[in-house]
C-alpha cells in the first residue's frame, strides 16, 4: 500500500523467545512470519509477522529492554500491561484461527456476542493468550 491514509502499521509486542513466538504466530494464529533466518543470524535485533498487508507485530525480545532509550521511561515499558489486541477476521477465518488455537492446545474462551469495536457490533468474539501472556479478542464483524 503506498497511500498515505492514516492506519495501524505495527504493534510490538514483548516476549520471552522470538523464534517460538513466531512459531507460535504462525502455525496457531495463521500470520506470515518475517526476517526469522535474519534474527538467527544476528543480522536484525527481532523478527515480525505479518498479519496482513498493511500490518506486522514485531517480536521484540525482553533482552532489548535497555536499549530502549527513545524516550524517558521507555525501558520501563517491558511487562507495561495492555489489556488486549484485537483481531478483526472474516467469518471463515474466524472459525479457522478457533481451530488451528485448538489444535494447537491453545486455551480459548468462551464466544461473547454483540461486543462494540472500530466498525461497530461485532457477531461474535473470543480471547487467547499468546505464550508469553499478550492477550488477544479475535472477532468477525459479519
Amino acid at each position: 500500500m503506498t497511500d498515505n491514509a492514516t492506519r495501524l502499521d505495527h504493534v510490538v509486542l514483548w516476549v520471552h523467545d522470538p523464534v517460538a513466538s513466531a512459531d507460535f504466530y504462525e502455525k496457531a494464529v495463521g500470520m506470515e512470519p518475517l526476517r526469522i533466518t535474519d534474527y538467527a543470524a544476528g543480522a536484525v535485533s527481532f523478527p515480525s509477522v505479518r498479519l496482513n498487508d498493511e500490518t506486522i507485530f514485531d517480536l521484540m525480545p525482553l533482552t532489548m529492554t535497555e536499549r530502549m532509550t527513545m524516550l524517558p521511561g521507555a525501558t520501563e515499558s517491558s511487562g507495561h500491561p495492555v489489556n488486549h489486541v484485537c483481531l478483526a477476521l472474516p467469518g471463515d477465518d474466524f472459525q479457522a484461527l478457533r481451530v488451528r488455537l485448538e489444535e494447537q492446545s491453545v486455551p480459548v474462551s468462551d464466544f461473547s456476542y454483540d461486543s462494540f469495536g472500530a466498525r461497530g457490533m461485532a457477531r461474535r468474539s473470543f480471547y487467547f493468550r499468546d505464550p508469553d501472556g499478550n492477550v488477544f479478542e479475535a472477532r468477525h464483524y459479519e
